[in-house]
């Protein structure tokens, strides 16, 4: 089929890749504009932009695809369909009734659950048990289309946003490509949205990141693994040189018992509101991401040290 592809982080690449693999024509990819990024704020393409690129497809960059030009543009490709992958923007009327077959998102959750734009740290936060991967068509609202196809995974105790990510990505790709094909032979069976457990997978905020120790340890050690690897749940602790903030990347919840935030034992145990939970994986600021033994080494935390 004749496709346009929008998409914009890393999640979305593989989607592309295996569309391209599978013999469909990509007329244009659609991405977000180049951004301000590194130490040096250079303008950088998008990971789906220069992966399109690399592919010699030509890509598109609008800064709004309301804008009435953008929305005739689109539709002068003469699409049979396209597909939606993390692009960033919300989609006018016009653009998704311009290909012949509809457009079609990959969604990282279980409809109606987590619709939004945050469904995997959401998921991760919330202790959910199952998240997944769908392809829906796409309406007009918040991702609330029918579900073509559907794969669910479970979330484990020491899961993080960045492995249910890196879990999700590819077999969402193949999600993608199967539901691609399908409707190239003909329609596919489309399942409305129950209204009943719609929750809303709200963007992450800088303040959500901050540990409050005062909390149970189920409730921060969700938080410190739905928020890895990015922005990365943070704390501040002591050092000859003042407060540092230390990001908590990866944790477990343990028996344990004292002050919110006083350091149990000279493992990274961590006392919290209700229980304990230990650090396995840390990253002071400045410095790299480090398992709890390195992290260690390089900058001790002994038993009584306190946390903020």
């Amino acid at each position: 089929m004749r496709i346009a592809f929008l998409g914009t982080p890393d999640f979305a690449v593989p989607t592309l890749t295996g569309l391209v693999a599978a013999g469909h024509e990509v007329a244009a990819v659609y991405s977000q504009p180049p951004a301000p990024r590194g130490r040096g704020q250079v303008l950088t393409p998008s990971p789906v932009h220069a992966h399109a690129l690399s592919l010699g497809i030509p890509v598109r960059t609008p800064a709004s695809m309301r804008d009435p030009a953008e929305a005739l543009a689109f539709a002068a490709l003469d699409l049979d369909a396209a597909v939606v992958v993390a692009y960033g923007q919300i989609l006018p009327r016009e653009v998704l009734d311009a290909p012949r077959l509809g457009c079609f998102n990959l969604h990282g959750s279980l409809l109606p659950r987590w619709r939004g734009a945050a469904p995997i740290q959401r998921a991760v936060m919330a202790g959910d048990k199952v998240t997944g991967v769908e392809v829906m068509r796409m309406s007009e609202g918040l991702d609330e289309g029918a579900v073509l196809l559907s794969e669910s995974v479970r979330i484990g105790p020491l899961d993080t946003a960045g492995t249910i990510h890196d879990r999700l990505s590819p077999l969402g790709a193949a999600l993608m490509v199967r539901a691609i094909d399908a409707l190239a032979k003909g329609p596919v069976p489309e399942t409305p949205q129950a209204d009943e457990g719609a929750t809303y997978a709200k963007k992450i905020r800088a303040k959500e990141a901050r540990i409050n120790w005062s909390r149970s340890a189920v409730e921060v050690d969700r938080q410190i693994r739905g928020l890895s690897p990015f922005p990365g749940a943070w704390c501040l602790a002591p050092s000859e040189r003042g407060p540092i903030r230390v990001k908590a990347l990866l944790s477990r919840v343990e028996d344990g018992d004292g002050e919110p935030g006083q350091v149990l034992d000279d493992g990274l145990l961590i006392a919290c509101g209700e229980g304990a939970v230990r650090l396995l994986r840390a990253q002071r600021e400045g410095r790299a991401a480090q398992d709890a033994e390195a992290f260690l080494r390089g900058f001790p935390l002994a038993a009584g040290a306190r946390l903020a």
